[in-house]
Order: C-alpha cells, then structure tokens, then sequence
C-alpha cells in the first residue's frame, strides 16, 4: 500500500501550545499566514476547520488559493449528561459534518472533550474513574454522532484521545464492539493510544476495515511509562518533552502505517501536540520533510 501525498495532512497544533502543556486556539496567527507555511513546507493538505468568520465556500476558495487541500476535520465536546447538552452536540456534529460534506471530505473526527478540570487529565492515560454506566453513555453519544454525520453523507471516525471517557484499549475495544460499523468507524490517534499503553498495531488490525483516517502522532515512550508510573498530569506529561515530530520519537510509524489494509484510503493527519523545535515553523517543516517520504 502507498498513500498517496495528497493524503498527508497537518493540524497544526504547534502554534497554538501554551506554556502550561495546554492549547489555545487564541495564540494562532493569521490563518493565511499558516496556511503558507504548510504549503512551503511541501504538505499538501491541511485540518478542515471552518473559522466563524468565513462560509465554508470561502473557506475552501482559500485552500485553493494556498494550493492546499482539505481532510478531516474535528467534533468535540464535553460529555452530554442531559437532553439539551446532547442537543447542543448533535447541532455541533450536524454543522461540522455540513461542512466536510460541502468541501468534498467523507470522514470527520469525532472524541469527547477534555477540559483541565477533568479527573483524566489530573490522571492521564490509566483509565481512571472507570464506569461501566458512564462507557455506556459515551458509547451511545457516538453512535448519536455517527448517526448524525452519516445524515450528511459522511463517516464519523471515533477519535480515542488521553484526557477523555474514552481513551484506553479497553475502552476502545467496547466503543467500536457495540457500534455498528456503518454508524461509527474508527479514527485512531497512534500518539494518545500509545500513551495510554494500547497495542496500536493490534488495534489497527483487529478494525483495519473500519480505519477511515489516522493521526499520526510520534512521542518518548519513556516519558509515557513514566507518566503513568508515577501519576504526573496532562500538562506535566506535555511538559517533560513527550512529544515529537513524526520519525523523531519512539513510535515505529512504518510498522503502523503496515498494519493498515491494502484497500486503505484514508487521511494520515500529523499532529505534534506541543513542537518539540524551538519554533513552531521548525517544527511544521520537519513534519513536511516526513510528508515527503514515501509512505
């Protein structure tokens, strides 16, 4: 299998990592000045996300002008606990998927939301404060979500991600087990399923028919263990350099990247979290030069 370099995607994250491990969306600079610098740094597609100030006509018309092309975009929020919050997500979820559907991309990203208050950010990675009650209760919010995209014509892709009600193997595992997979596919996030100890490879093969995107995310498998071992948070996780540019880190990408199936079509999306390059234009070009190589 090869994929094609139309196909390589960043969300650019590097710009908007706070100094506390944290992000803000706040801190990017202007969305024609990223978008420049993703295209010289040779990748050709980016992260959709439609910024409130432009229709999604324009905002694809400025893609084009960049020579850069859209992928999967990103729903979150936190977990519905009443109908009105589940309300609210689900108009959040119809508008996102609105928009990929109009920008020509079949899949969005979907994952629970993570706050700094959340117990799982306090203590990351180790499943904590597990319920059987509450998993099911995430379970059927994704399956509303998938359903809702699917509405539009296009594939929710279940995000698993550190922080969240829905982050470790297990976890994983039950989601995708009771979902249908015309509802809900599955968007693993190699660098979050990593840190929370998961066999990545495994559950690639296990779902490689249900692998509708990929982010791929490379980070120092030692600071993992350690974060673990010895409860630090989210932040002092990010902190102590877990992060890092695709091909610099403790991930074998390539035997990843393998366990997909040969009918895979899909986006791979380079997300580094925090740079680990003191400038987040370094660290978009190193992600570049690895969007380059043959995958």
């Amino acid at each position: 299998m090869t994929i094609s370099p139309d196909r390589i995607a960043i969300n650019p994250l590097q710009w908007i990592a706070t100094d506390d491990g944290w992000i803000d969306p706040a801190l990017a600079p202007p969305l024609t000045q990223r978008f420049k610098v993703i295209r010289e740094a040779g990748i050709r597609s980016v992260h959709a996300e439609v910024p409130a100030d432009l229709t999604t006509s324009e905002y694809g018309q400025l893609l084009t002008d960049h020579d850069l092309l859209p992928a999967p975009g990103y729903i979150s929020g936190p977990l519905p606990l009443d109908d009105a919050s589940l309300r609210e997500l689900l108009e959040k979820t119809d508008r996102i998927s609105s928009q990929m559907a109009e920008l020509g991309v079949p899949t969005v990203f979907v994952a629970t939301g993570m706050s700094k208050e959340a117990p799982r950010v306090h203590r990351p990675a180790v499943g904590a404060d597990a319920t059987p009650e509450r998993l099911e209760r995430v379970r059927d919010v994704f399956a509303r979500m998938g359903e809702t995209t699917r509405a539009n014509g296009v594939t929710a892709a279940f995000h698993p991600h550190i922080g969240t009600w829905a982050e470790t193997e297990a976890e994983t595992r039950f989601i995708l087990d009771s979902v249908p997979a015309d509802v809900l596919s599955f968007g693993p996030d190699i660098g979050h399923l990593g840190w929370a100890g998961a066999d990545v490879i495994a559950l690639i093969r296990d779902y490689a028919d249900r692998v509708a995107s990929m982010h791929v995310k490379d980070f120092h498998a030692d600071i993992a263990e350690r974060s673990r071992a010895e409860g630090w948070t989210y932040q002092q996780t990010v902190l102590a350099g877990l992060w890092a540019e695709p091909g610099h880190a403790s991930v074998d990408i390539p035997a990843t990247l393998a366990a997909l199936p040969d009918s895979f079509d899909g986006w791979l999306v380079i997300e580094v979290d925090k740079g680990a390059q003191p400038t987040a234009e370094e660290s978009i070009r190193l992600c570049g030069a690895w969007a380059q190589q043959p995958h």
